[in-house]
């Protein structure tokens, strides 16, 4: 992870420097052998489920395609309603897996290539025009695929909830509120949200460890 990211980070926000300093090295890595139509396909299949789960119907999904790795957009043409059904997909996710392929090849949802010359706003704008895209799912996309630098997901569960144990608020932020006391991380707000989304895996692993009944004292006879 880029030094400078860490060095910002700790010269405007002292919180995050403590969460830096408690952390270690940020560890975000990110994937861009994967498309855009495959980071669209997965992330409904992901919706409203744990990762097991929608790891397995992905799996169902792709051997649909034998000679794929992944299938492209047009090979969906190939395969019924009823075929991706079996996998476990939802009707309604069905539908929105129709959606993303039918704008892949019309070129609203761009390739790989063509992804990498536009704006996060641009990307935003272009995917969240698909069925069942909604503007977290395509920032999942710019952090994780595409790597993009500045990237903050205010409507993040995990991220509202880090910087509410982090910097010790009764309530959970608004989005609104977040995004302007976020804008003293920029130009590394992705980075911003890792160390938020660690924040709040800690508190799950303090909240989960069991915890130690007290000694029992001996009478004295």
């Amino acid at each position: 992870m880029n030094a400078a990211a860490l060095n910002h980070l700790s010269a405007v926000d002292p919180v995050m420097a403590r969460l830096i300093r408690e952390i270690g090295v940020c560890q975000l890595e990110h994937e861009p052998w994967r498309s855009p139509f495959q980071s669209l396909v997965q992330a409904v299949a992901h919706q409203q489920l744990n990762g097991t789960a929608a790891n397995t119907i992905l799996t169902r999904f792709k051997k649909l395609f034998p000679r794929r790795r992944f299938p492209k957009p047009a090979d969906l043409a190939k395969v019924t309603d009823e075929q991706i059904r079996a996998c476990g997909f939802s009707f309604a996710k069905i539908s929105a897996i129709r959606d993303i392929a039918e704008k892949a090849l019309d070129g609203t949802i761009p390739t790989s290539r063509q992804i990498e010359k536009l704006g996060d706003e641009e990307i935003i704008e272009r995917l969240t025009a698909a069925r069942g895209v909604g503007r977290w799912t395509v920032e999942m996309l710019l952090i994780f695929q595409l790597g993009r630098k500045d990237v903050l997901p205010v409507d993040d569960f995990g991220v509202r909830n880090g910087f509410r144990l982090a910097y010790k608020k009764r309530g959970m932020p608004k989005p609104k509120v977040l995004l302007k006391f976020g804008n003293r991380w920029r130009p590394h707000g992705t980075t911003a949200a890792w160390y938020l989304w660690r924040a709040a895996d800690a508190a799950k692993k303090v909240a989960a460890a069991p915890r130690r009944r007290p000694a029992a004292v001996k009478k004295k006879k």
